[in-house]
């Protein structure tokens, strides 16, 4: 019986031994590169207030960009909000559509045909092309309109087709853009009941993304990631923007092109800000929507996500000073800005480190019911192991209860308790979406071609914790 389990309690405990040690030392290094992040944080909040400020007022249209593709179960719900949100507001929404994408289009012609302020733009090439090169149709006709009607935007708003706007949104972007090239505000996911876990980790991921990351990198005045929602930028900026890329703003063959918009901003030095405020009426001014419930789906949106913007992100933008010469940043600025996309682009080997952490805790269980079962010797893990492991088991309470802080204060306390095991549920998407990302990465190479795979929208009626009494719910397609 020694015999024939000796190969098998090698194998266990040796590989349990080996996979701890190189998770323990990545758990390490991404830890302390978030402590430090966190101190960072700490240190900066005596900073400028995140206040309805600016040093005057942008006049002028607003025009706001919504791309859709087979959006027709909650496109008209969606518009019928902006529109009575923003009541008021000089703006004129730009919907982009397909000539193959028949319900969409007759689930909003209706309102489209009463509203002025709603402009249909139907591609000329079939869906789903990207969301890039829908967008770009979309700043094709914003100009054909300034030039037909002998005016010009004073700025543009991203929006989705799932959104619930503020109506104080378009206000605070006046302020804001007044003296500075982009605006983001926070984005805050509606957590439905019926996907607590799910659904629910967006939430805790977006409460310390853009209650914490985005903060400090607009207090140190580094480079700002728009998150395609929740987003305004000048005219003049896009404009900049269609002149390095040839006309059109938008990288048609990338899958986050709204986070390389932001980065691009920044590599020219343009000033770009986060705000999260609150208005007059004592509301705060985000934008919410709605995130995948279920499994399936939230692995496909992050892995588009991850090959966006830590694999061919890589390709597009490089690394900060590539753009710029190295005269022109200030060493300091230089290395912090790459710090951040650092911390952007570390995905992948996160859940590398996080399914090794993973495989190395089975295997020890294992190991465990070896000793107690089949009488295998127990584990030496050595001293020096051992005071690793307890220093990240400190870095993993204290990471935890960052996360619960930060979904406590966007969501209130129940929330805050259900971040720490939804953190498992975080992991487990991550590393999931990491070996899909791999394999769309792989298949862009080899093909060269970039489709819009989305995530389908359906509206429902149910409840949110601080949220609209309508939400939204996503379903896989």
């Amino acid at each position: 019986m020694e015999l024939s389990t000796a190969w098998l309690e090698w194998l266990v405990q040796g590989a349990g031994y080996e996979l701890m040690l190189f998770a323990s030392v990545g758990i390490l290094l991404i830890g302390l590169d978030d402590l430090f992040f966190d101190a960072l944080w700490l240190g900066t909040r005596g900073g400028a207030p995140d206040a309805m400020r600016g040093t005057g007022l942008l006049p002028g249209r607003f025009a706001v960009f919504l791309p859709a593709w087979d959006e027709h179960q909650i496109l008209s719900a969606t518009l019928r909000r902006a529109l009575a949100a923003w009541e008021g507001e000089d703006i004129r929404i730009y919907i982009g559509c397909y000539p193959n994408d028949a319900a969409t289009l007759f689930a909003i012609s209706p309102l489209v045909a009463r509203d002025r302020r709603l402009r249909l733009v139907v591609s000329e090439r079939d869906g789903p092309t990207t969301k890039g090169d829908n967008l770009n149709g979309l700043w094709a006709a914003m100009g054909e309109d300034e030039r037909a009607e002998g005016f010009r935007f004073a700025a543009i708003v991203l929006h989705d087709a799932e959104d619930h706007v503020h109506p104080r949104e378009i206000a605070l972007y006046r302020r804001h853009l007044a003296d500075c090239a982009m605006v983001q505000i926070p984005v805050v996911p509606i957590i439905a009941p019926g996907a607590r876990w799910i659904g629910g980790h967006y939430g805790d991921e977006f409460a310390e993304a853009h209650g914490k990351e985005m903060v400090v990198r607009s207090r140190l005045g580094m480079p700002l990631p728009s998150a395609g929602v929740g987003c305004a930028m000048t005219r003049h900026t896009l404009a900049l923007l269609a002149i390095d890329r040839g006309g059109e703003p938008f990288r048609c063959n990338s899958l986050t092109e709204d986070y390389e918009i932001g980065m691009l901003i920044g590599a020219y030095g343009l000033r770009a800000r986060f705000v999260d405020c609150v208005g007059p009426e004592g509301s705060r001014i985000v934008s919410r929507g709605a995130f995948p419930g279920r499994a399936d789906a939230a692995v496909r949106q992050k892995a588009r996500w991850i090959a966006g913007i830590a694999l061919a992100g890589w390709d597009h933008l490089g690394w900060p000073g590539s753009r710029l010469r190295a005269g022109d940043v200030e060493p300091g600025r230089l290395w912090m800005a790459r710090w951040m996309l650092w911390r952007d682009r570390r995905a992948p080997l996160a859940a590398l480190v996080l399914l090794a952490a993973y495989a190395g805790l089975l295997l020890t269980v294992f190991g465990w019911a070896g000793q107690a079962l089949l009488g295998w010797s127990a584990i030496d893990v050595g001293e020096g192991t051992a005071m690793l492991l307890a220093l990240n088991a400190m870095l993993l309470m204290w990471r935890l209860a960052m996360r619960s802080l930060f979904a406590a204060r966007c969501y209130g306390w129940r929330e805050g308790v259900r971040a720490v095991p939804r953190a498992f549920v975080a992991n487990v998407m991550a590393i999931l979406a990491a070996r899909r990302a791999m394999t769309i990465y792989w298949r862009m190479l080899r093909s060269g071609e970039v489709v819009w795979d989305k995530t389908e929208h359906r509206e429902c009626e149910t409840a949110s914790d601080g949220a609209d009494a309508v939400a939204v719910v996503t379903v896989a397609r």
